[in-house]
């Protein structure tokens, strides 16, 4: 206490003059118009960059909620849209999960009727191999969260692979980064609709190769090259991948190979969406029994 009383004692005069000092500039800001309007501004302006830098720490350190919240609302998105759906026409039975459309009449007619064909549900990768002749993706959803082997898998940019094996809360996916028979994805050119079958040749994660383009089409560089429908993993005109360039091959060949830019970056592949065919169990019987009977 004694050592505090001669400190103040000691530095009187100079807290003295810094007590006269505030007092001043309180009466300078409160009886001057200009200098009060100065000050506000000033304090508004150091105060805006304090929140500013504030805000931007806050933000980085909440990215994983927002990315999570994106996901979410990128796969109700996906579920909401048309191309989920099919026209159909039906007169008796009962048909859940349907999208209507009305007449804009006083009558408000149903004048179309659209069943669900795809649902998608989003899943986090934990693990990801690039650099080996078959790779597989690893993401954190199973069976008990409606993933079964087979169903195909996109990226918010493009086609990833398929659903090769299930556990209850996990799910292994067969990239498309494999140079494997099973893994060819039925593929189109997005102006032209020539079709042809996707192939990754073992070299480049970012690249792949479209075969069997016919000669007569008319490919661009830049082109889109987007899935076909025609498999029941993937609706149509999902990317996956953008002309890069095209080899002629030998002159008796009738068909181009193309190689691909890949519309997916398996480099930094944080979260992907399981797509489930609702009617591909029917698609995949019927066309059993026709092979039966034709066999």
């Amino acid at each position: 206490m004694r050592n505090l009383i001669i400190f103040f004692r000691r530095y009187f005069n100079f807290f003295l003059f810094l007590l006269l000092e505030v007092i001043c500039m309180v009466w300078v800001f409160q009886r001057n118009d200009f200098q009060r309007t100065a000050y506000l501004s000033s304090a508004n302006n150091v105060s805006g960059k304090l929140y500013d830098k504030y805000n931007n720490v806050q933000y980085y350190f909440h990215l994983k909620s927002t990315n999570d919240s994106l996901v979410l609302e990128n796969m109700r998105l996906h579920n909401a849209l048309r191309t989920s759906y099919d026209s159909m026409v039906t007169t008796n039975g009962t048909k859940t999960d349907t999208l209507r459309q009305y007449s804009d009449d006083t009558a408000h007619k149903v004048i179309s009727t659209q069943i669900r064909h795809y649902e998608y549900f989003a899943a986090k990768v934990i693990n990801n191999s690039l650099n080996k002749p078959v790779n597989y993706i690893t993401i954190h959803r199973g069976k008990l969260q409606g993933i079964r082997p087979n169903m195909g898998v996109i990226s918010s940019s493009g086609v990833v692979g398929v659903v090769r094996s299930v556990s209850d809360n996990y799910s292994v996916v067969l990239s498309m980064l494999s140079k494997s028979n099973s893994v060819s994805i039925s593929a189109r050119l997005g102006q032209g609709k020539e079709m042809g079958s996707v192939h990754w040749d073992g070299e480049d994660p970012g690249y792949a190769l479209l075969k069997d383009v016919p000669k007569s089409a008319k490919v661009n560089k830049g082109d889109t090259v987007v899935t076909s429908g025609f498999s029941a993993l993937f609706p149509e005109n999902i990317p996956i991948g953008y002309v890069e360039n095209i080899a002629v091959g030998d002159k008796a060949s009738t068909s181009f190979t193309i190689r691909l830019k890949l519309a997916t970056n398996f480099f930094n592949l944080q979260y992907v969406y399981v797509i489930e065919n609702l009617l591909k169990d029917e698609q995949q019987r019927l066309e059993d029994s026709t092979y039966k009977l034709i066999k």
